[in-house]
């Protein structure tokens, strides 16, 4: 008997009150229930969870191993921001499907300045404050894509890479 884990990720708690227009009368528990009914037939047993807290939804990937066969996620509000999710993921030698309730290419965009920040990368990327032109990156440059208003000044930004 194959033994899957199923995730569901924040906000999946609220199904049935939350949105119902866009995702359906049915809670959670309705789903699960539903799960349950199916797996025998196709052979399987379910572990289920959900957690509003990636790092919950994370560990409970690495902690499955080796006991589950596959596992079975709606990563819900994580699909498009979790890079430490989908890594973990990857991680585990398992089979993985991911599901959802509605389709993730329709998915709210998130402001562009949530995203806006810098970073580095290696020992040297500590960040610190710089002054930055309205509009710019990084000092001196040209904008790349960020938002083009005087908010950008101020930002914290990865230093500059020593020069040779």
């Amino acid at each position: 008997m194959h033994h899957i884990l199923v995730l569901h990720g924040p906000n999946l708690n609220a199904l049935g009150t939350r949105e119902p227009n866009e995702y359906g009368r049915a809670s959670l528990a309705d789903i699960e229930r539903r799960l349950h009914e199916l797996a025998p037939q196709l052979g399987c047993e379910l572990e289920c969870r959900q957690s509003n807290h990636e790092g919950v939804l994370i560990d409970a990937v690495y902690g499955s191993q080796p006991r589950v066969s596959g596992i079975l996620i709606n990563p819900a509000g994580l699909t498009h921001t979790s890079v430490a999710l989908r890594d973990a993921l990857t991680a585990v030698d398992r089979p993985v499907v991911e599901v959802h309730l509605t389709n993730p290419a329709r998915a709210r965009a998130f402001p562009a300045k949530l995203a806006d920040f810098g970073c580095g990368l290696g020992r040297r990327a500590g960040l610190r404050r710089r002054q930055l032109p309205p509009g710019s990156s990084r000092p001196g440059r040209p904008p790349q894509g960020g938002p083009s208003d005087a908010s950008a000044a101020g930002r914290l930004v990865a230093p500059e890479p020593p020069k040779r």
